[in-house]
């Protein structure tokens, strides 16, 4: 019986994913559909840099102010057991309270200086990982019985989903913020369309105006893409009819063979658009990475020294450059390689221009 409310708790927060929500807003949602299942007193989910592994966002349930701050001192106490970084880092996604023993629950300032006063004896933590990286956590605490073998194990089932969907969010966000809210689709296992946010259909109609049914084949391939990619993620640059070239990237909503797959799309930076600009010049490896150091601003003197060649090598490499290019100097150079994602990259790869 758990594991299908297991499996409907993953549908619907693929369904959260699917919808294009904030990483507040998913994990506010997401809150709810757990305590319906998992009995707490207080919960609190927090959002966390996978690089880092410092707590970036919380979302939940607020406690006095002063149990606060004991709280984020904990967090980042090097004796504090059970801290969302230390579970991180030995790759152990779920931990209880109750699963340290004696000396370690004494010597904890978030179990003495917070949950005892509170009155609240017991706590479980887990992690949400996706793709190796862990992408947030949730804090749960209740006063009575311990968190039981099905309540964790109906958590260990949904936590990749979440993780899945608030590495979404998480780039959703960010791309947002640079670029405008790109759009999503899921593509369901046997490649079909099983979800897209209202900025897809702007896309789709770009694409079949190129030939019907190009989204959909762009759709799958990046669906298999994702499904074959080693690191469960997988990129791709396409140009609509207008001239204008798009990023999209696909990974895996929940993991595993049946499971779904989000894909992004969104209008491709100029930065995005630069090795497939080099590329379409036909530069050579080299003259490529002379390239990358030019638009960086170096110096002919210290690329020599980064690239371990002569300047006068260099200065050789930059001649055949603006040749295939077609400019005279640095300055024409990045200019032309820079384009504003509007469709200049595609004239610019153009002969003669």
């Amino acid at each position: 019986m758990w594991e299908e409310r297991a499996y409907r708790a993953r549908r619907d927060i693929t369904a959260l994913a699917a919808e294009g929500l904030g990483v507040s807003d998913l994990h506010a949602a997401a809150i709810r559909l757990i305590e319906a299942k998992v009995g707490t007193d207080l919960t609190c989910w927090a959002t966390i840099d996978p690089e880092t592994l410092v707590i970036s966002t919380m979302t939940g349930a607020r406690i006095a102010p002063d149990y606060e701050l004991w709280l984020a001192e904990s967090e980042y106490s090097v004796t504090e057991p059970h801290t969302f970084a230390a579970l991180a880092i030995r790759k152990q996604p779920l931990a209880r309270l109750t699963d340290l023993p004696d000396r370690d629950r004494i010597r904890s300032i978030r179990f003495n200086e917070v949950w005892r006063p509170l009155g609240v004896n017991q706590e479980l933590r887990v992690l949400f990982v996706a793709g190796g990286a862990c992408w947030g956590a949730a804090g749960m605490v209740r006063t009575g019985p311990d968190f039981t073998d099905r309540e964790t194990d109906f958590l260990t089932v949904v936590a990749p989903a979440i993780a899945s969907a608030t590495r979404l969010a998480v780039r959703s966000e960010a791309h947002g913020l640079m670029l405008g809210h790109p759009a999503v689709v899921v593509i369901g296992p046997r490649g079909e369309l099983r979800a897209a946010t209202s900025a897809a259909q702007d896309w789709q109609e770009r694409l079949e105006q190129i030939a019907p049914g190009r989204f959909m084949v762009m759709m799958q391939v990046m669906a298999v893409g994702a499904r074959a990619a080693v690191s469960g993620g997988f990129r791709a640059r396409l140009r609509d009819a207008r001239g204008q070239w798009a990023m999209l990237e696909a990974s895996p909503l929940i993991g595993g063979d049946e499971d779904q797959i989000a894909v992004t799309i969104e209008p491709a930076s100029g930065d995005q658009l630069m090795s497939l600009l080099l590329v379409a010049y036909g530069l050579t490896a080299r003259e490529r990475e002379i390239c990358s150091e030019v638009i960086a601003g170096h110096s002919t003197a210290d690329i020599a020294s980064r690239l371990y060649i002569s300047s006068n090598t260099v200065q050789d490499h930059l001649k055949s450059v603006f040749s295939k290019v077609g400019v005279r100097s640095r300055g024409e150079l990045v200019a032309r390689l820079r384009p504003d994602g509007s469709g200049h990259a595609e004239r610019a790869s153009q002969p003669g221009t």
